[in-house]
């Protein structure tokens, strides 16, 4: 099974790379992408076959803590993702009043996000199809 992800990342370079870091070292699936808030929205809005949401905080358009707060889960299971290089114990602290699952910080915690994500990749195949995500 694989690992539905969407992410919110408006540098063409970072996304390109953590989309290839995370596919070859874990059992995730990029299934789209998005520079802006309201772009991200609405695809989201639209789909209930992610398993996790990748957000980075400052977009090209809108905010992705505005986005973190908006983003509805169709599922229980559904995790949302904070990837970004302005992370301090503040920011910690409001993504985790948010419902935010997880926070890494782009410069010194790449390796930490992909521990993360295997992790979920071992509990979606723990799980089996049964866990109402993408087969």
């Amino acid at each position: 099974m694989q690992l539905a992800v969407f992410l919110v990342e408006d540098n063409t370079e970072i996304h390109e790379n953590l989309v290839g870091a995370l596919e070859a070292l874990t059992c995730v699936k990029v299934i789209g992408g998005a520079t802006t808030e309201e772009g991200a929205l609405a695809w989201i809005a639209a789909r209930t076959d992610w398993h996790m949401v990748i957000v980075d905080l400052f977009l090209r358009g809108g905010s992705g803590m505005r986005l973190v707060q908006r983003v509805q889960r169709a599922r229980a299971d559904q995790k949302i993702v904070v990837f970004s290089n302005y992370v301090n114990a503040s920011v910690r602290k409001r993504c985790a009043q948010l419902g935010v699952d997880a926070v890494f910080d782009k410069s010194t915690e790449i390796d930490a996000l992909v521990d993360y994500c295997a992790h979920q990749c071992s509990l979606l195949a723990a799980s089996g199809p049964a866990a109402g995500g993408p087969p």
